[in-house]
């Protein structure tokens, strides 16, 4: 007869080992702490959904009650988008659908079969074109939409969010005339009468938004399981949602609530309102298995290139006449961050144009030296920045936090706005990490696919999924791989405050992983780019397949 101790501690020796979970025969990767490509065989899954074990070589001679097979796939840690935008991926998915419009026809032609196909909607929304795509290269009018939509309000918001038409009705709608003034960061595109052409840039969209019927919680609950449908679909486990208002936080909880909340979110409250009303009294904890926390504040330094409301130290190359939009003056933009670090709030501050970059670092600066500590200060996109100020990132403790697909969409645009002399700071993400800086990447969805391999790919080669231009684009920033996908793991999940517990499979870290088709080490860049995520892991629990007829049909394109 076993004495009762020894009894015990047999009993619970297996009480442990049948609670675990064995993923066996995996060619496994990630980035270590060095910065050094890891490679591993299998995991230790225990009861609680955390890694227990990084596994090389043969498992131990234990017996599991869950043994599973990887074949040999290639397994990674979940992806975390570090910049994205949750509510409004989902919305698009539920809106017109704009995006790769080749003409100011097809956008009309677009328009009116959604009207058509629509009769009940009372506005018509929609998202995702971009003037620098068509032929005409301007921007569409009140009148264009009209000619196809004249009898309900019409809001067409461009690609990167930062502008949109109206058609006539949505101009009535809100009341906007030639006498209306241009609100404070913010343009009225007009003609040479002055009056307003529908465009309204950055600032100015409010003047609109005001006026658009706001989703319901049943829209915004929809809009919710498209993105987290989506996410999962390429390997997303993680976002950094920049920019939660309250109804949005109120959907994420109702989601988690339910238990069908598969992702996590990092809210950052959209401005200094939603953060009063948010969280007045600094950071919630992480909610529901560290699914939700609201830990930060998104502020508005710019607009974007696209636009040309990204403020420039120089004027615009292809328009000499402006230099962009400043938002806030740089009292104002140091009030609201300080308002923010003085309750432990992270702040995230959105900055393109290099002026906007050098006006961020500045106050991060001024903040840095009055609330010492980790406080990991963001810039959020780091586009266009004077090659002078990226060494006053690390100093200050700044992360740049930017998104490798805008490089591949914004080249050619890029060259025109700035010229072939202003080029150096652009997109710069090898520069920033031989400053000492950290990175974190994302891909700013639903402005960019939320797919992180053509993150991935673009990262390392500087070349779009097609391999242009051949050489990559300012192939002195490139990154070597570890680089790229520590940027979408270690490098987000620290961004977020989160790297004690995502961001690598690591003991007592969530088991959050991917299975894909293909060893990413090994392709070439645009091979790299079309890499199928096959199996989403999060919390040790399968949340999401590929079926085998899309596994098929991929294999046979």
């Amino acid at each position: 007869m076993l004495r009762p101790a020894l009894a015990l501690a047999l009993g619970l020796l297996a009480s442990a080992a049948y609670a675990d979970t064995l993923i066996d025969n995996v060619n496994g990767m990630q980035v270590g702490a060095d910065g050094k490509l890891q490679h591993f065989t299998g995991l230790l899954l225990g009861d609680d959904g955390k890694v227990k074990e990084v596994l090389n070589g043969p498992p131990p001679a234990v017996r599991y009650p869950h043994i599973i097979d990887g074949n040999g796939r290639t397994l990674l840690p979940g992806l975390i988008d570090a910049h994205g935008h949750v509510m409004g991926l989902g919305l698009a998915a539920l809106q017109l659908d704009l995006v790769g419009t080749n003409s100011i026809a097809d956008l009309q032609r677009r328009l009116r079969d959604y009207a058509a196909a629509h009769p009940g909607n009372d506005w018509i929304s929609g998202r995702g074109w971009n003037q620098e795509l068509w032929p005409e290269k301007r921007f569409p009018t009140a009148t264009d939409l009209d000619a196809a939509a004249p009898d309900r309000p019409v809001v067409l918001e461009r690609v990167d969010g930062h502008a949109v038409i109206l058609n006539g009705a949505a101009l009535r709608a809100a009341a906007i005339t030639s006498a209306t003034k241009d609100p404070v960061g913010g343009k009225i595109e007009r003609d040479a009468s002055g009056k307003p052409t529908g465009l309204l840039i950055d600032n100015a969209i409010d003047l609109a938004s005001k006026v658009v019927p706001a989703p319901s919680d049943t829209v915004r609950d929809e809009a919710l399981i498209k993105t987290q449908d989506a996410l999962l679909s390429v390997g997303i486990t993680a976002v950094g949602d920049m920019g939660t208002e309250p109804q949005d936080w109120g959907a994420f909880r109702r989601s988690a609530e339910a238990g069908r909340l598969q992702f996590r979110i990092m809210s950052y409250a959209l401005d200094s309102k939603s953060m009063r009303a948010l969280i007045p009294n600094g950071p919630t904890s992480w909610l529901y298995n560290d699914r939700l926390k609201m830990g930060g504040i998104k502020l508005y330094a710019d607009g974007a290139l696209g636009s040309r409301g990204a403020w420039l130290k120089q004027p615009y190359a292809d328009k000499p006449d402006t230099r962009g939009l400043q938002f806030l003056k740089d009292e104002e933009i140091l009030a609201k961050a300080e308002e923010a670090a003085q309750h432990d709030v992270q702040v995230a501050v959105h900055a393109i144009g290099d002026a906007a970059n050098a006006q961020v670092i500045s106050t991060y600066e001024q903040l840095a030296r009055k609330y010492p500590g980790d406080r990991r200060w963001r810039i959020e996109h780091f586009q266009i920045a004077d090659p002078a100020d990226i060494p006053r990132l690390a100093p200050a403790g700044i992360i740049a936090s930017m998104q490798p697909t805008h490089q591949t969409s914004d080249r050619l645009m890029a060259e025109k706005r700035l010229g072939p002399n202003r080029l150096a700071g652009a997109y710069a993400w090898q520069t920033v990490l031989k400053s000492g800086a950290k990175l974190a990447f994302g891909s700013d969805f639903p402005v960019e696919s939320p797919n992180p391999f053509p993150g991935l790919s673009a990262a390392v080669s500087r070349q779009d999924m097609n391999g242009q231009p051949p050489g990559g684009w300012v192939p002195s920033e490139r990154l070597t791989f570890a680089q790229a996908l520590s940027a979408f793991t270690r490098g987000a999940a620290y961004a977020g405050f989160a790297e004690d517990r995502i961001g690598a499979l690591e003991p007592g870290k969530w088991a959050d992983f991917i299975i894909v088709d293909r060893d990413v080490s090994k392709v070439d860049p645009q091979a790299l780019a079309r890499t199928q995520v096959l199996e989403t892991w999060v919390g040790g629990k399968k949340v999401w397949e590929r079926s085998a007829s899309a596994v098929q049909s991929e294999r046979g394109k």
